[in-house]
C-alpha cells in the first residue's frame, strides 16, 4: 500500500505541466465584531473586514509577478465588493535598483504598505487612510492605498554587516487610484527615502505631487492638484514595534466620494472643508510574552481642515495574541474625542478580530 502511495504522488507530480510549477496561490481573511457608543449612531456587528486571494508567479529568474484579489464585507453595494487591487510585474536583478509596473501601494509612508494583519490594529491610522490613498479625503473611489503605475526601488550602502543603510523608492502614477485611466493627462509622482542608521530601524521622509481629477457633464475636466508629504519613524527590534508618522496634506477635494457613475461627474468642490489637513500617530506593541502575546496602545490624530475644531483623536490600548504564524486574535478598545460632532465630542469604540492566513 505504501508503494502504491509513493507511485501515485511521483506520478501525480510528474503530470504538472512545469508552466504551473512557477504559481503561488495564498490569502488571508479578517473576521471582525465591532462597537461604536456614538450618540446618535450606536451600532454593533459582525463584519468580513477583509478577505483577499494572492497568487504570485516567477515568470522569470529576474522578475516576480502578482495578481491580488479583494472582497471587502462593509460595503452597501455586494456587486461591487469584489475587485483587483494588485496586478503587477517587478523586474529584480539589482538590489540597488528594482523596477515594478502595473497596480500596487504608493511608495507614500512606512504603514501604507504594509500587510493589514501586520499593522496591529483595527485600522490603519486617520491620515493614512485620508491622505495615502485609502479612502482619500480628495473624493477619489476606495482604493487600498494604490495606483497604477512605474516605481523605481534599491537598497544600498551597506555597513561592515553587509546591511543597507539607505532606502529609496519614486514612481510616477494615474493619480485615480485603482482600476482607472488617467483624467487629466497630469501624472503624479511619488517618491521616499529613509535611512536605517543601527538594525531595526528606518527614518524616512516622504512626497507627493499630483491631482485627482473628474469629467463633469459636460465631458470639461476639473483637476484638484495635491501636495503632500509625510515624516516618519520606526523602530522594530527583539519583538517590539514602535513606529510613528506625521502627515501634511494641501489641496482641495470634491464634494462626493466617487462610488458610482453619478458621483464621477459630479464636480461640486467640498468648499467647507478647506484646503488643508494633517494628522500623525504614534503607537508601541510589546511583546508580553515573547512571539505570543503583545499590549498594544496607539495615539491617532487627525484634522480634516488643519484646524483643531476638525480634529478627531482615538486613545487605543488593546492586545495580540497569536495563535500560529497563521492565524491570531485581536482586541482594542478606542477612546474617540471628536471635535466636529456637535455635542457629546467622546464616545467608545471596542474592536474585535480573528485573522487567519492561508
Amino acid at each position: 500500500m505504501a508503494g502504491l502511495a509513493l507511485c501515485m504522488a511521483v506520478t501525480v507530480n510528474a503530470e504538472v505541466p512545469d508552466w504551473l510549477k512557477m504559481f503561488k496561490i495564498s490569502g488571508y481573511g479578517m473576521t471582525q465584531y465591532q462597537y461604536s457608543g456614538q450618540e446618535g449612531a450606536k451600532a454593533n456587528s459582525f463584519n468580513i473586514r477583509l478577505g483577499r486571494v494572492i497568487v504570485d508567479a516567477k515568470p522569470h529568474k529576474d522578475w516576480t509577478a502578482r495578481v491580488q484579489f479583494q472582497y471587502n464585507g462593509n460595503t452597501s453595494d455586494l456587486s461591487s465588493s469584489l475587485k483587483v487591487v494588485d496586478v503587477y510585474a517587478e523586474w529584480q536583478k539589482y538590489e540597488f535598483f528594482r523596477i515594478k509596473g502595473g497596480q500596487f501601494k504608493r511608495p507614500f509612508t512606512f504603514e501604507n504598505p504594509m500587510n493589514p494583519i501586520d499593522q496591529g490594529f483595527m485600522a490603519n491610522a486617520q491620515n493614512i487612510t485620508k491622505l495615502a490613498g485609502s479612502s482619500d479625503r480628495d473624493g477619489a473611489s476606495s482604493s487600498n492605498g494604490r495606483d497604477i503605475g512605474v516605481q523605481f526601488q534599491g537598497d544600498f550602502l551597506k555597513n561592515a554587516n553587509h546591511r543597507n543603510l539607505l532606502h529609496y523608492q519614486i514612481g510616477v502614477y494615474n493619480g485615480q487610484g485603482i482600476n482607472q485611466k488617467d483624467v487629466d493627462q497630469q501624472k503624479d509622482i511619488i517618491g521616499g527615502v529613509w535611512v536605517m542608521p543601527v538594525r531595526g530601524m528606518r527614518i524616512g521622509a516622504f512626497g507627493m505631487e499630483g491631482s485627482y481629477s473628474r469629467k463633469d457633464a459636460n465631458n470639461v475636466v476639473v483637476k484638484l492638484p495635491q501636495h503632500r508629504y509625510a515624516l516618519s519613524a520606526e523602530y522594530k527590534v527583539n519583538d517590539w514595534t514602535m513606529r510613528s508618522e506625521y502627515i501634511h496634506s494641501t489641496g482641495r477635494a470634491f464634494k462626493k466620494t466617487e462610488n458610482s457613475k453619478a458621483d464621477r461627474n459630479d464636480v461640486t468642490i467640498n468648499e467647507g472643508l478647506g484646503s488643508k489637513a494633517d494628522g500623525v500617530y504614534a503607537l508601541c506593541i510589546a511583546p508580553v510574552v515573547k512571539h505570543k502575546l503583545y499590549a498594544k496602545a496607539r495615539y491617532d490624530l487627525y484634522r480634516k481642515s488643519a484646524e483643531w475644531s476638525s480634529a478627531k483623536t482615538f486613545y487605543e490600548v488593546g492586545a495580540n495574541y497569536v495563535f500560529s504564524k497563521n492565524l491570531q486574535l485581536n482586541m482594542e478598545y478606542a477612546l474617540v474625542n471628536d471635535r466636529a460632532l456637535a455635542d457629546k465630542h467622546n464616545y467608545s469604540m471596542f474592536d474585535c478580530e480573528l485573522d487567519f492566513r492561508f
